[in-house]
């Protein structure tokens, strides 16, 4: 079981911000297990501090911008691809400002920060979120659309068409997440020369130079125009006649752009506030359907608050019934575990059918048979002695035995037909015999029940 990770100390970056021109610095500090992403403003009073989720965000026209309040924070989103992509799930960022510097337009500066300093696992378990069906999200105005895919892993491909001959239609793709730092993370931004005077008249980019973005020039305009905005930007004159790329360093990829949505994607992604295990398509990308998206993905992941394991009858179980009487004294009609499926070091996953030959639908009820509720969370108790056990030598020799149960709730029926799947974690180390676990019962992707429960295990006289 993959564990949550946060930094092994603090690092700071320096620089202009993007759009402000300001002298900023950015700091990033080790968090607390289940902490996230959370920007605070430590140039402010009381220094806010503002999560970093999909419903924080307040501005997507140039960048994404969170807000809580009259505090904001822009420019966020290639620090956050950075960390999601080289999976720190928590760090409490510190900023002087109301943006992040810009740096060099990538997210190399904070890749190479992030592996300097190196990143130490915590004991929480990394709180995945598996995609299990397809979900789109479309803006007809644009032509943009971002679909995901259920995968085993996460993935992300990025289709790109641009109204310019130098970037007029483009893909990038990431196969493989570990990639990131050498494929994605040095990809800059960029922006068109027809873009930059309406972004100067509206206050923006006082901080981009030829140094943190990548500038087309593919529409030639007089070459008074052209000298006027290149004395509005500190840079050099250049030939209103020469069309092509005008920046400081050389192309890195010949798709370096759309490499660099495919960074703003992930960057955006983050705010979503878990991992993820699925292949996202994304057509004609941008700030605002990235966050639509992440915004549709956080309502799924609330409907399914507990996310039911994924189960494929076909695989050769951890444990079968054999294995399962060898460590349980339980038998017919009180042996409520069929197999289990998973096993680790504080979590695992058994398997019941239900069939309409149970005992207990006798007289529970001859006309609406119904599972007794108390029944699965004895199931659920079942499932948590093998995880125990299984954690002990000699486990024959040994016997669990409930000592209390809290926070139970029923969801909804148990019937003949259905597959209970159970979900059972620890939530403390076995001490003296005891152990607390936190259990979840699922028939298809819905919770039916749920409960926390002591036990103590008992060596056999």
């Amino acid at each position: 079981m993959m564990k949550q990770k946060t930094l092994k100390g603090s690092f700071s970056l320096c620089g202009k911000g993007l759009h402000t021109g300001l002298s900023l610095t950015v700091t990033f500090n080790p968090a607390p297990e289940n902490h996230g992403y959370k920007i605070q403003r430590i140039d402010l009073e009381g220094m806010p501090v503002i999560d970093a989720i999909a419903e924080n965000v307040i501005d997507t026209q140039r960048g994404t911008v969170l807000g809580k309040g009259d505090v904001r924070v822009s420019t966020v989103e290639h620090a956050l691809s950075a960390f999601y992509a080289l999976g720190v799930d928590n760090c409490l960022i510190q900023v002087n400002g109301p943006e992040f510097p810009i740096l060099d337009g990538s997210a190399i500066k904070y890749v190479e920060k992030i592996q300097e300093i190196g990143t130490e696992e915590q004991n929480a378990p990394k709180d995945w979120y598996v995609i299990r069906k397809k979900i789109e999200v479309k803006d007809d105005e644009t032509g943009s659309c971002i679909t995901i895919l259920p995968d085993e892993e996460f993935s992300l491909t990025t289709m790109c068409s641009f109204n310019s001959k130098f970037i007029n239609s483009q893909f990038a793709t990431l196969d493989n997440i570990h990639d990131y730092a050498t494929e994605i993370a040095p990809a800059r931004t960029f922006t068109f020369v027809r873009d930059i005077e309406p972004l100067l008249k509206a206050n923006l980019i006082k901080g981009g130079d030829l140094d943190n973005a990548i500038v087309m020039y593919e529409r030639q305009i007089s070459q008074e125009q052209l000298d006027k905005l290149a004395d509005m930007l500190h840079v050099e004159h250049r030939d209103a006649t020469e069309l092509g790329y005008i920046q400081h360093k050389p192309l890195v990829w010949e798709n370096e752009c759309t490499r660099h949505k495919l960074l703003d994607v992930i960057g955006d992604m983050a705010l979503i506030g878990k991992p993820i295990k699925g292949r996202i398509i994304a057509t004609r990308p941008g700030h605002t359907i990235n966050n639509k998206f992440a915004r549709e993905i956080r309502k799924e992941i609330r409907k399914h608050e507990i996310q039911a394991p994924a189960y494929d009858p076909n695989e050769e179980p951890v444990m079968d019934v054999n294995r399962i009487r060898e460590l349980l004294p339980h038998r017919y009609p009180m042996q409520l575990v069929d197999k289990v499926i998973e096993l680790g070091a504080t979590s695992i996953v058994g398997v019941k059918n239900i069939t309409s030959n149970e005992p207990f639908f006798q007289g529970h009820f001859p006309q609406e048979p119904v599972m007794p509720g108390v029944l699965q969370i004895e199931a659920m108790a079942q499932c948590g002695g093998l995880l125990v056990l299984n954690s002990v030598e000699e486990p024959e020799r040994w016997s669990t035995y409930f000592m209390k149960i809290d926070g139970v709730k029923f969801r909804q029926k148990v019937v003949p037909g259905d597959t209970l799947l159970f979900k059972v974690d620890l939530m403390a180390p076995l001490r003296h015999g005891i152990s607390s676990m936190r259990g979840y019962a699922f028939v298809g992707d819905k919770v039916v029940s749920e409960a926390t429960f002591t036990a103590q295990i008992v060596k056999n006289k």
